[in-house]
């Protein structure tokens, strides 16, 4: 029971946690801010947050969803979770990216600088936003799907997830600092 609940966590997930990473290789180019300051005169946003990035990254999420249900029906059998309808491949992929672009406003307003550690947000800001806007907009596959169970697995194993790949981003050099 909980190696399935775990698979389906994962397997619900990955249309979520792909996004901001293919952002940080696809994203460069106009930040979304426009290099606006608020009247705490630090950056809305910051550069790390380009349409760029935000539009490669989300598509990225979108067709890895897409992918996922064409190799659904060998792995039904592994993962009992229902393919993903486009409502919620969008939504997870886009609420990823929105999630951290939040987290961004966040982190500037309290005056951290890009890339600055800001606990419990950073893990979890992209899980919370893919996941509220997916229940808005593909409600039934998300409650068939986001059970309590799964929904808890996301919420431990996400943290686990991130900061493992921010370390592995670290080594291979594309990140400044490991968390």
């Amino acid at each position: 029971m909980v190696v399935e609940t775990v698979a389906v966590a994962i397997w619900a997930m990955l249309p979520a946690y792909i996004p901001n990473n293919v952002a940080v290789l696809a994203g460069g180019g106009r930040p979304i801010d426009g290099g606006r300051t608020l009247d705490d005169d630090n950056r809305a946003l910051g550069d790390g947050k380009t349409w760029r990035g935000t539009a490669v990254g989300t598509a990225a999420g979108v067709a890895l969803a897409l992918l996922l249900n064409r190799v659904h029906p060998f792995v039904s059998g592994v993962v009992a979770a229902e393919p993903f309808p486009i409502a919620a491949a969008v939504s997870l992929s886009f609420g990823a990216m929105l999630g951290d672009i939040l987290a961004s406003f966040i982190k500037r307003r309290t005056g951290r600088r890009r890339g600055a550690v800001l606990p419990g947000v950073d893990q979890l800001d992209f899980v919370v936003v893919s996941l509220l806007l997916t229940a808005v907009v593909a409600t039934g596959w998300f409650l068939d799907t986001f059970t309590l169970p799964v929904v808890v697995a996301v919420v431990v194993l996400t943290p686990l997830l991130h900061v493992g790949t921010n370390a592995l981003a670290y080594a291979v050099g594309l990140k400044d600092e490991p968390w």
